[in-house]
């Protein structure tokens, strides 16, 4: 089976691993961040507010620190504003917590704002104009949905017509549009929101018979998918599209650059690239169909 090795992308610069990895994405801009504790989440009890560390590294290899003060979230998402401030979520949250469950920070690290986008985050990414995309997993029906930086929805999936949709697999947000790939049935959906009270006119779907893929990235007409169930964990499948589906092309194994398969790994999906961070978490590699 042929084998496609990630292209080294950014890596948490030495300085800063003594500290531990709560999360890290990359944004819409192409900026690695990695949000690091004094000490890991622990399980069960209270989450204490915490200052946190954000190392963002530039495409230019430029690096930058912002600290972020009274952090709440025990296991959080991250993403970055285009005025240079940083989103928290929690990913699950109790009831008490719920207006408190998605922290607003300026580009100094104060927080500005919170409010609630329900449990069950899977994916968190912010596009270019500000707006928070979240895809959820599938103890919260909410499937996909898009919110202004104020926490006002801004775009919902309820009434989109995206065909089994009760778990977000895999989210792509590039631009000010998104391109998804839900559990159950597992089409290909684009989802631009011009049309924020039509939902449906806002959704263009693909049928698609690889299952069970974690990220998505689309260039044109090309398509590759990443991910799998069980010995398909490691599976790049690459696709085109025609009018109405996703017809298969190849499929083959995506490695870390030295060779090795990811194991333990995060993945960002961005326009046609497919970010990978394997375990420890301090780099990420990357594959751009448009290459």
């Amino acid at each position: 089976m042929q084998k496609t090795a990630l292209i080294p992308y950014a890596h948490l610069p030495r300085a800063h691993h003594d500290r531990h990895v709560l999360t890290s994405t990359v944004d819409v801009f192409g900026t690695a961040h990695w949000l690091l504790g004094e000490c890991a989440p622990q399980p069960r009890g209270d989450v204490l507010p915490f200052d946190a560390l954000v190392v963002s590294v530039h495409p230019s290899g430029s690096v930058e620190l912002t600290e972020l003060s009274a952090v709440r979230a025990r296991w959080p998402h991250l993403d970055r504003l285009p005025d240079g401030g940083f989103v928290v979520a929690a990913s699950r949250t109790r009831r008490h917590e719920d207006a408190n469950q998605v922290q607003v920070f300026d580009a100094l690290g104060r927080e500005t704002s919170s409010f609630s986008v329900g449990d069950a985050i899977e994916h968190l990414l912010v596009d270019e104009s500000g707006h928070v995309w979240v895809g959820h997993f599938d103890e919260n029906p909410a499937g996909i949905r898009r919110w202004s930086a104020t926490g006002r929805l801004a775009w919902t999936s309820d009434g989109a017509r995206i065909p089994g949709l009760f778990d977000c697999y895999a989210l792509n947000v590039s631009g000010t549009a998104a391109w998804a790939c839900p559990y159950t049935d597992f089409p290909l959906v684009e989802i631009r929101p011009n049309r924020p009270n039509r939902p449906e006119r806002s959704v263009k779907v693909w049928a698609n018979r690889i299952r069970g893929a974690k990220a998505v990235a689309v260039h044109g007409d090309q398509v590759a998918f990443y991910g799998g169930y069980g010995e398909e964990r490691d599976r790049l499948a690459h696709g085109q599209l025609t009018e109405t589906s996703v017809e298969p092309v190849d499929v083959g194994l995506l490695t870390l650059p030295d060779g090795s398969v990811p194991g333990r790994r995060r993945v960002v999906g961005r326009g046609s690239r497919i970010y990978v961070q394997a375990e420890p978490f301090t780099a990420w590699g990357v594959l751009d169909v448009n290459s």
